[in-house]
């Protein structure tokens, strides 16, 4: 694979890194759970923690990183706030939309991987992955638990 297309691959990882931290920053603000909440914050610093990760590989490879999301990701978050506003921001829909971009990342990192890549990003892409997997998830049983006690 060309240096290029690993800075393409890398950068359109960071869009979806920087599409998972403004989204659930954004769900977090809208949440009434405490413990809701402070997940979701984590989970926005994770993200942010793994688009800082892949910034630095991008500049290594002496590519110009991205610092943003992507314009479907900020579809995405007009959609939340116009979903919250006629749901009410229940604590299920922010979850609901949570759950709904991590299938998205999910999809880019399993689309990622499938590149031609140098052994060192691909692990670091593939240990990044694995995150989104565990976000999507613990996301996913958190909202069957509340739509259990809905």
């Amino acid at each position: 694979m060309s240096t290029e297309n690993v800075i393409d691959t890398l950068n359109d990882l960071i869009e979806t890194s920087k599409d998972g931290e403004y989204g659930f920053r954004s769900c977090a603000e809208h949440v009434q759970a405490p413990d809701i909440r402070s997940l979701l914050i984590a989970r926005a610093g994770d993200c942010q923690t793994a688009a800082n990760e892949l910034q630095s590989y991008v500049s290594q490879y002496g590519g110009e990183p991205e610092d943003g999301g992507t314009a479907s990701g900020a579809l995405h978050r007009g959609w939340v706030a116009v979903k919250g506003k006629l749901a009410g921001y229940t604590d299920l829909a922010m979850l609901e939309e949570c759950e709904r971009g991590e299938d998205v990342a999910k999809a880019r990192y399993r689309s990622a991987l499938k590149e031609d890549l140098p052994e060192t990003i691909r692990a670091v892409i593939d240990r990044q992955y694995q995150g989104v997997i565990r976000n999507h998830d613990q996301i996913r049983e958190l909202r069957e638990r509340l739509k259990v006690l809905a």
